[in-house]
């Protein structure tokens, strides 16, 4: 049967509508918190022509608490050729200054706005400094800051001050990737092997055609300032903040906050992965497992997933895919669906694993292979980590730029879309939709619970847009399903994440 993009089954539109909304409002709330909130403090003021080539200081109070500043200023007598220059004082040394060339700067411990210093934010009097150049005799400049004093765990919309593209779609990009911040290398232009600048990095991703993108250097927060640097050229590619937590028994990804984590698994300052979950959830980070599957011994200690006592309720994610490795013994696959098989709701990622962007596109472990594809709203931080979190998410093994995987269930008046839950009692039977686009040649299978009770768990996809029908019969048991597509030889081309079976009360 031909796919139809804009096709849905009766009655579906409805709940997927609400469900899309729903996903807006809470993108847009938690935006609201991290950028648009009132301000904490208001400084505003005039200027003089008897301030005309001074400087004027405006103390303000921090308490205690405070991880990030954010500081928005405007000043009026523009037209009169008034010019008011910025710059900013902490309690016990100079922190930056942008002149007149930025109305908006943030700063924190690990990263902050160009012209400004990464460094702590202590509690006490800041000094908001305001030079001027050129302010004519009878003229009056009137100013306004508005400062932000952003407490630990607060919600922070990233590099980018508002989202990068708006409409509900499937955005494409790299969880996984490494610069010079870390083990990331590339040649220099003589051709010596250098650590790789960031800007590399988003250079490849744009020329691969991604959304977005993750970087995550081993254990550093050191990229953050690079990439705050770089994200208002690439306007078009939504760089979000990340790190891979790397111990002795397991590496991770977390996505979201820049602030310092501690790392050491088994020592004093993170004797055990709960003390590290904390930290995690405290920033308001998302924690995904890398590469569980690859081996831990000298060649790559810790590759492999062996940390104790892990409480898979508090994790989010798993990297199913590690660069080409999408099936056999090093393959995140087997370790993903045991977690699901015992009922823990973990969502399936991909990542390049890059530490290399200039690798010929297209190739395995280059940036973009594996793609993870993230159906969200909009292009922001916020939005993307949101639907990762809610398992709109399919991964495109090979990094094509066009495939589509879509997965829907139905039983009865239940319904339910790849990463959520379908009420489905005993008895129920249960009809999997499965629309696929890009591939004209291959094959949908069913896997998990839903396959196992399917009669029939494969379709064949011929034509490159196109709807596959499963139905089963539930049993009563909590269990997923989910599909996967095929090519023509067995290759693994697109892993859709599953929808839960859920028999109700």
């Amino acid at each position: 049967m031909a796919y139809d993009p804009t096709w849905r089954p009766a009655g579906f539109w409805g709940a997927r509508a609400w469900l899309l909304a729903l996903l807006i409002l809470i993108a847009g709330a938690v935006a609201a918190r991290a950028e648009s909130r009132a301000p904490d403090l208001v400084l505003t003021g005039a200027l003089t022509g008897r301030a005309h080539q001074t400087y004027t200081e405006l103390p303000f109070r921090v308490p205690a608490g405070v991880e990030r500043i954010t500081v928005e200023f405007a000043h009026t007598g523009k037209e009169q050729r008034s010019v008011i220059d910025l710059g900013l004082r902490d309690p016990e040394r100079f922190r930056g200054w942008s002149g007149g060339n930025k109305s908006r700067f943030t700063l924190s411990e690990t990263e902050a706005t160009p012209s400004y210093l990464p460094g702590p934010i202590r509690a006490g009097t800041w000094k908001l400094v305001l030079g001027a150049p050129n302010i004519r005799a009878n003229a009056e400049a009137r100013y306004e800051a508005k400062i932000w004093l952003h407490r630990k765990g607060e919600a922070f919309a990233g590099f980018a001050e508002a989202p990068l593209a708006e409409g509900e779609r499937w955005w494409r990009g790299d969880l996984h990737m490494h610069t010079g911040h870390s083990d990331g290398s590339c040649l220099s232009r003589r051709g010596a092997k250098i650590s790789c600048p960031a800007f590399k990095t988003a250079e490849a991703a744009v020329a691969r055609g991604l959304d977005f993108i993750a970087v995550t250097d081993h254990n550093a927060i050191s990229q953050f300032g690079a990439l705050r640097e770089i994200a208002p050229y690439y306007d078009d590619l939504l760089i979000i903040p990340g790190r891979e937590i790397t111990t002795f028994q397991g590496h991770a990804n977390v996505f979201g906050p820049t602030g310092h984590l501690d790392f050491q698994l088994g020592g004093p300052r993170a004797p055990d992965l709960k003390a590290i979950l904390d930290q995690v959830e405290t920033a308001g980070g998302l924690f995904s497992i890398n590469h569980p599957g690859l081996p831990s011994g000298e060649i790559c200690m810790g590759c492999g997933w062996t940390a104790p006592d892990a409480d898979y309720a508090r994790i989010q994610a798993v990297e199913v895919v590690n660069g080409g490795v999408a099936e056999g013994p090093l393959s995140g696959l087997p370790f993903w669906e045991a977690r699901l098989g015992e009922g823990w709701r973990i969502v399936g990622v991909g990542g390049s694993d890059n530490h290399d962007p200039t690798l010929s596109p297209g190739k395995a472990p280059a940036i973009g292979v594996p793609t993870t594809v993230v159906r969200a709203p909009q292009l922001s931080e916020t939005s993307i980590l949101q639907a990762i979190r809610a398992g709109h998410v399919f991964i495109d093994v090979e990094g094509s730029r066009d495939r589509i995987l879509e997965i829907d269930a139905e039983a009865g008046d239940a319904r339910a879309e790849m990463g959520g839950s379908l009420i489905a009692p005993a008895g129920t039977r249960v009809r999997l939709l499965v629309r696929t686009a890009g591939i004209a040649d291959g094959m949908v299978v069913l896997a998990g619970d839903g396959g196992r009770l399917a009669a029939n768990p494969k379709a064949p996809v011929t034509e490159a847009n196109a709807l596959a029908t499963f139905e089963f019969v539930a049993d009563g048991t909590r269990g997923w399903v989910r599909a996967d597509v095929r090519s023509r030889d067995g290759r693994l081309l697109l892993i859709g994440n599953p929808i839960h079976l859920d028999p109700g009360l």
